[in-house]
Order: C-alpha cells, then sequence, then structure tokens
C-alpha cells in the first residue's frame, strides 16, 4: 500500500473551527457497503439496535499548550526568549515529554517560567521534545496547568485560530474522568445529555475504556509504503468491568460499537476471538487495509485527514473502495471535516 491511496482533496471551507451546538445536531453519515444516509448524532439511536454497546474513551484532555519565558545571564546581560510548550507525556521519572518551540533557545538545566506559580526546568532533550520537571505535583500542578495552559487545538485549526475560552469546554467530552490525553476523542465530541438519554430510552447501554490521545495522532505519515511507518503508542486502560460488559453484550447477541478511533485501537489491542480482557498498558497498534477486526461490529467515528493512519483504520473497517466513496459524498454535501466536524458511522455487515 502506497500513502497515495489514502490521499484526497478537501476544500479548506470544510475544515470546522467550532462545533456544532447543540454538539447532537451535528450531522451523521450513515453508511454501509450498500447504503449512504444522510442524518444527525441525534438520530444515532435509529440506527443502532436495543441491546447494542457503545464504547467510549472517558479521558481527559489537559490543557497542554503553555506559553512561558527562559531567562539567562551571560556575556551579553540578561536576555529572556518567549517558549511556548506542548506536554506530551509524563514520565516514570516525574518528568513530563514536551514539544519546546524554539528548541534551540534553551539548554539543559535552564528555568522556563510560565506563571507566578509554575515553572519547569529543562532536564534533558532527544529526539526533537524535551524532558521538564515542573515545581509542583499532584493537585497543585493540576491547578496551576489550569491556570496557565489553554487547550492544545490540532495544527489544521490553530492555523486558522488561536485556542481560546470556549474551547475549554467545547474540546472535552461531557464524561471526561481520566486526565492524560494532549488530544480529545472527537467523535465522542457529538454526545450531549439530550443523545445519552435517546440512546438510554432505546436500550442501548454504554460501556467506557481510557485511551490518553496523544499529540502523535497528529503526526504525518512520512513514508510512501504504508507498512514502513512507526506508530506512535498510547497509554489506555480497559477495566475487569468494562470487559464483562462487552463480553456479556457479544455473549447476548449484541453489537459492539466504538465511539472513535480511539476506543477501537484499544478494543483490538485487548480483543481475541473469544472476546475481551482487562488490560493496562501502551498501545502501538496500527491498523490498515487488510486487517482482521476481532471485537468491533460497526464504529462511530469523525471524517479523518487525507494520508493519516486514521484514514487507514477507516478504510481497512469499511473497505477502501467505499471509504472513498463516503468520503466524495461528503464533501459533495458539505459536512464539515476533522476534529470538530461531523461524523459518520461505519456499518460493514449491514
Amino acid at each position: 500500500m502506497r500513502l497515495s491511496d489514502f490521499d484526497f482533496e478537501l476544500p479548506e471551507r470544510l475544515i470546522a473551527t467550532r462545533p456544532a451546538r447543540p454538539r447532537s445536531s451535528s450531522r451523521l453519515l450513515v453508511a454501509s457497503p450498500s447504503s449512504l444516509t444522510d442524518a444527525h448524532s441525534i438520530d444515532l439511536p435509529d440506527y443502532l439496535r436495543p441491546g447494542d454497546r457503545l464504547v467510549l474513551n472517558d479521558t481527559k484532555v489537559i490543557p497542554a499548550r503553555l506559553s512561558g519565558l527562559r531567562h539567562r545571564s551571560g556575556d551579553a546581560g540578561a536576555t529572556k526568549a518567549r517558549i511556548e510548550a506542548t506536554l506530551l507525556e509524563p514520565q516514570a521519572d516525574g518528568t513530563w515529554q514536551a514539544l519546546l518551540k524554539p528548541l534551540k533557545k534553551v539548554r539543559d538545566g535552564e528555568e522556563v517560567r510560565f506563571s507566578p506559580d509554575l515553572l519547569s526546568v529543562v532536564e534533558g532533550r532527544l529526539d526533537g521534545t524535551a524532558y521538564l520537571r515542573f515545581n509542583l505535583g499532584g493537585d497543585d500542578f493540576d491547578q496551576a496547568l489550569a491556570e496557565a495552559g489553554a487547550m492544545p487545538l490540532p495544527p489544521y485549526i490553530e492555523s486558522l485560530r488561536a485556542s481560546d475560552a470556549q474551547d475549554v469546554e467545547d474540546y472535552q467530552t461531557i464524561w471526561a474522568a481520566n486526565s492524560g490525553a494532549v488530544a480529545a476523542p472527537t467523535a465522542s465530541l457529538h454526545f450531549d445529555d439530550a443523545l445519552v438519554a435517546a440512546l438510554k430510552v432505546r436500550g442501548i447501554t454504554r460501556s467506557f475504556v481510557t485511551l490518553h490521545v496523544g499529540a502523535g495522532t497528529f503526526l504525518p505519515v512520512k513514508t510512501d509504503n504504508v507498512a514502513n511507518h512507526k506508530m506512535h503508542a498510547e497509554r489506555g486502560e480497559i477495566t475487569e468491568a468494562s470487559a464483562r460488559e462487552i463480553n456479556a453484550t457479544r455473549a447476548a447477541g449484541g453489537r459492539i460499537v466504538p465511539v472513535g478511533t480511539t476506543a477501537m485501537r484499544l478494543l483490538e489491542t485487548a480483543g481475541r476471538a473469544d472476546g475481551v480482557s482487562a488490560w493496562s498498558g501502551a498501545t502501538d497498534i496500527f491498523i490498515t487495509p487488510g486487517y482482521r477486526f476481532k471485537m468491533a461490529d460497526a464504529l462511530m467515528t469523525n471524517f479523518h485527514l487525507p494520508k493519516s493512519t486514521l484514514m487507514m483504520l477507516a478504510s481497512a473497517f469499511l473497505g477502501s473502495d467505499r471509504i472513498r466513496q463516503v468520503y466524495d459524498h461528503a464533501i459533495q454535501n458539505n459536512y464539515r471535516f476533522f476534529s470538530y466536524g461531523d461524523s459518520s458511522l461505519l456499518l460493514p455487515h449491514e
């Protein structure tokens, strides 16, 4: 497979920079091998069956974008430089891996102050990232980060507008619980209280898993031969309780419907032919056409970037030719794309 197999032309006007309001008023393209139906997210229960189970990612996005100053004294006197940081992942030694811009403006051992309460020391650099040790930990760190940080919007939104206070609410699911993501599980952004209530009335159940979405989800694939791409790893967990719920639904004949590629990847990491087990760790599963799915019967997912690993996963699930038809229809009918855009429900067995 070549990277060009997953490319398409997208008009910039279809890149959503704000979500639909209310959330469940976003559009939903329901796609099977033989039909395409234009609907809205609030209609999702109509395309599921009583006894089906949604699997949802309850990760919580942290305000990982920071702006601070590096101070230095030298032969030229006191100098300072503006440093932009995006936190990526906490490390076992207590540091945070982070992207710094510009990285060349800091040296190991230097201090970067992000607010009167929050500062960090650069403890090392590796592969274009830095390792920061903050002066605070636990709840004190969380509080200082909430005050100093901003939501880390995807590059394709930030190129069109800056993050603002509204994104603190918009770029978070209504059930976000476990802090650690630096990107939202965006298929879940279509859910609000009205949609949750409608699902309950329809007899559709929910289970929660956790996959902390990393900034690697936005990294471009740079190899023309897709097989040579190394997938980024993300930390996740499926609890015993969620595994039991999912397996019970399968045993009763219900369908398992992950909401988003993050929930899908976690299920497929922990799944076996006889069901899913409790699991905790890091997954770098890379799903491309030809992959045999073990757990998912349907998938709710947003419309993804061309040539992205997420586009490859969607192609694997519904078929490369069919997913092209789905995306052609979405573009022709002005669906909104990417993180704040509309969604699709892929039903490969219908």
